[in-house]
């Protein structure tokens, strides 16, 4: 397992590992990110995971929260059916203490667990490709499964806590290239699984990334394949309108949450046109990102795939005007 100050784990492996803790007749504390002030190394939402023993995986600060946690832990501090809420470096002493960045602050939810069931059924769920949405009430402590479709990511409210689990966010690539290449670098940073697709042999990357997969179906099988669910994004940025033609009309039918194209505003408002003529309506249309990203000035190729990327985070975040 994963010590406390390493690249953190993925959710599901998280609760796997939580789950195999349970079942071995382990208590399990959950601990989550609740909300975060001025520097903290990681989002609300990001879980810890601590044994009895005080084993850990995951991390909720990457520094000596994890190691206090822990022992507070051991020492039975924590209990109870009711979650714990805890808050750190209140101020730029107990930031030091605690090994936050000068003048963090974060705020915890620390659950015991005494049972591997309701993990295993949350599990099920999320490997048979469900997006499930995770409530904890905070007066009771009573954890609820609910649909996750159209949620937030996290929300921590007054009454209760909701994070939603399930499948990764994808990013879907027509067109190979310098900028799809730099482009899926930078995603992959953000923990995005990319899929570059391009039927062209030219266009065969004869040194292909790592993490990254690759596809020659034609664009709108490659669509239909890997763009259903509402937590992709797809960019076309092959520089060939048959080719990103194929991929829009098709993505456009989709519940991808964010669509781009790159190109020109003449080719822009051209490729409108086309799908037009292609049946789309006005309001598929709509939701089309062309140019594709967000205006920075960008003129490299990487610059362009960090305009793009930004014009994708906005949109997974919610703000208007991207997507």
């Amino acid at each position: 397992m994963p010590p406390s100050g390493a690249e953190p784990a993925g959710d599901l492996e998280l609760l796997g590992l939580a789950r195999d803790w349970l079942a071995a007749g382990d208590r399990v504390a959950l601990v989550t990110v609740l909300h975060t002030w001025g520097s903290a190394p990681r989002p609300p939402g990001a879980w810890l995971i601590i044994r009895r023993d005080g084993a850990m995986a995951g991390s909720v600060s990457g520094g000596c929260v994890e190691q206090a946690l822990s022992e507070r832990y051991r020492e039975g501090e924590f209990g109870g059916s009711i979650p714990t809420r805890i808050d750190f470096g209140v101020d730029r002493l107990e930031a030091n203490r605690w090994g936050l960045p000068c003048g963090g602050r974060l705020a915890l939810l620390v659950e015991v667990l005494d049972t591997e069931a309701p993990l295993a059924a949350l599990i099920a769920r999320i490997e048979a490709g469900e997006l499930v949405a995770r409530r904890v009430c905070l007066t009771t402590g009573e954890v609820s499964l609910h649909p996750g479709a159209g949620r937030s990511d996290f929300e921590a409210g007054t009454a209760a806590v909701t994070k939603v689990l399930g499948p990764s966010w994808q990013l879907l690539l027509v067109g190979d290239g310098q900028l799809a290449r730099d482009l899926a670098r930078m995603a992959r940073l953000l923990d995005y699984r990319v899929t570059i697709c391009d039927p062209r042999e030219a266009f065969a990357d004869p040194q292909p990334l790592a993490g990254v997969d690759y596809c020659r179906l034609m664009p709108d099988d490659a669509v239909r394949q890997l763009g259903t669910c509402p937590r992709t994004a797809i960019v076309t940025v092959s520089h060939d309108p048959k080719q990103d033609d194929l991929a829009l009309g098709e993505a456009l039918a989709t519940p991808a949450f964010y669509i781009g194209a790159l190109g020109s505003r003449a080719s822009a408002a051209a490729r409108r046109e086309r799908l037009l003529a292609l049946g789309l309506a006005p309001e598929q249309i709509a939701r089309l990102d062309a140019p594709a990203g967000l205006p920075i000035g960008s003129k490299r190729p990487a610059e362009i795939a960090l305009s793009i990327l930004a014009g994708i985070t906005a949109a997974r975040n919610g703000l208007s005007g991207a997507g």
